[in-house]
């Protein structure tokens, strides 16, 4: 595929590197020469230095011949109008990076497809909402739903005290023959590999795994885990960004009691009128006095989304240090995932990773419907739907040219999510979820299409 990306910040520079290393043709526009040039120096990819928004700089980096343009500037109205130019010169798809959530929330009101942008991107957004799901999973320190909760993707460290330590995947699968799961991913304690687990994988204490659970399947995985269901209804909030508002905004609507800390005054202002069903402090939380003075040790969650990945690991491994049931740290830094573990948070989120994982079903083939990476985990989680043509249709599962490196996880059909076994059969029109490490994604691909 050729793909254009405006914009070689933080967001730009991480898709053009996941993307390079897909193979993909990519072109990255930028005003900034330094940042190009960091970009130009570290990945296989042309830089183009100009305006995205000049017809000129457009046509010299043949948007006609395009499969796909992502705006990702820090400029909203910069990826909006990119997009419709790039639409009108020919580009196949366009995706438009955006802060103001107004327009995701209006996307029935406002036919964007027709002004040429086929998606919106809303990383702060996509972010918050990553937060809520967490705190509703609170055992849980990732997960992500396909098709609003029909199939449910969890990811856990494995204690000590869970039932099936020591046992293999098939030995579990027989002992707890009612919990309706399926294990896709794992990775051991202190190490960087990611497995694929199969019936004869033995689950160790410290594990990292990834399990697929159909409706109502999570309150069993507590079962499953040996761990219990944690009730979040105090949270804390460090910094009032934009995550940090939409955070406050959406838990405040779902009815948490909602604490949140901000140390510019003006903007602390603004935020408790905008929310006043928040308790919102003007202060620096990284004071710990002010924190202790402010209740943390009563909180259920401590959630922290200042600007500063190190300020929000350092306040949060403060949070822990008091028995908080959970911690949230977002972090820029992608280094930091592998960290998590070892110094305690119960989970970090990225914006990056965040609107990567929106952004790069576009470039799959067959019909991908959703996808996810997993954090700190060299493996990806996508949603195909099952056509007539695809080489999957009307096969038995265990009867798949599948590879070794790659699972299914569940179907969902006729409204229902289905953690499906060897002997079922796909049918055109199922939504399949499948788990794979990336060497093994073209050939995934290939049988959907």
């Amino acid at each position: 595929m050729k793909i254009i990306i405006a914009g070689a910040g933080e967001v730009g520079f991480h898709l053009a590197k996941l993307l390079s290393y897909e193979a993909q043709e990519i072109t990255l526009i930028d005003t900034d020469k330094e940042s190009l040039s960091y970009a130009d120096n570290h990945l296989d990819i042309r830089v183009l230095k100009g305006d995205a928004t000049s017809i000129e700089v457009l046509q010299d980096a043949k948007v006609g011949a395009s499969d796909l343009v992502i705006g990702v500037t820090a400029s909203e109205t910069t990826n909006l109008t990119l997009c419709l130019l790039a639409k009108q010169l020919g580009s196949k798809k366009t995706i438009a990076r955006i802060s103001n959530t107004e327009f995701v929330d209006n996307k029935e009101l406002i036919k964007f497809e027709e002004l040429g942008i086929d998606e919106l991107i809303s990383p702060e957004e996509l972010a918050a909402s990553e937060i809520q799901l967490l705190l509703n999973r609170s055992a849980f320190n990732d997960t992500y739903e396909f098709e609003e909760g029909l199939l449910t993707m969890v990811g856990m460290f494995l204690p000590k005290s869970a039932p099936f330590v020591g046992k293999m995947v098939k030995e579990a699968a027989n002992i707890f023959p009612e919990l309706h799961f399926m294990p896709i991913a794992l990775q051991r304690k202190g190490t960087q590999f990611t497995l694929i687990p199969r019936g004869d994988t033995v689950f160790k204490e410290g594990d990292q795994v990834y399990f697929i659970t159909s409706a109502g399947g999570v309150d069993e995985l507590y079962k499953l885990a040996g761990v219990q269901k944690k009730d979040i209804k105090n949270v804390m909030i460090l910094g009032g960004s934009k995550v940090g508002f939409k955070t406050a905004r959406e838990l405040c609507a779902s009815k948490f009691n909602v604490k949140l800390i901000e140390k510019n005054k003006e903007k602390a202002f603004d935020i408790a009128d905008d929310l006043p069903n928040a308790l919102v402090i003007n202060g620096d939380g990284r004071n710990v006095e002010l924190l202790e003075e402010e209740s943390l040790e009563s909180m259920d969650a401590f959630i922290a989304v200042t600007g500063n990945s190190e300020t929000n690991i350092m306040s949060c491994l403060v949070a822990k240090s008091k028995k908080i049931k959970k911690t949230i740290a977002l972090v820029e830094n992608m280094d930091y995932f592998q960290l998590s573990q070892s110094i305690g948070i119960d989970t970090l989120i990225n914006k990056k990773l965040l609107a990567a994982n929106n952004i790069f079903r576009y470039i799959r083939r067959g019909e991908v419907l959703a996808l996810t990476r997993l954090n700190n985990l060299n493996a990806e989680i996508l949603e195909f739907e099952v056509k007539g043509t695809s080489a999957v249709n009307n096969e038995l599962i265990k009867e798949l040219d599948f590879p070794r490196e790659a699972i299914i996880g569940g179907v969902i059909r006729n409204g229902k999510g289905i953690i499906a076994l060897g002997d079922f059969k796909i049918a055109e029109g199922d939504k399949v979820v499948v788990c794979s490490l990336p060497k093994a994604i073209p050939k995934i691909e290939k049988l959907f299409l």
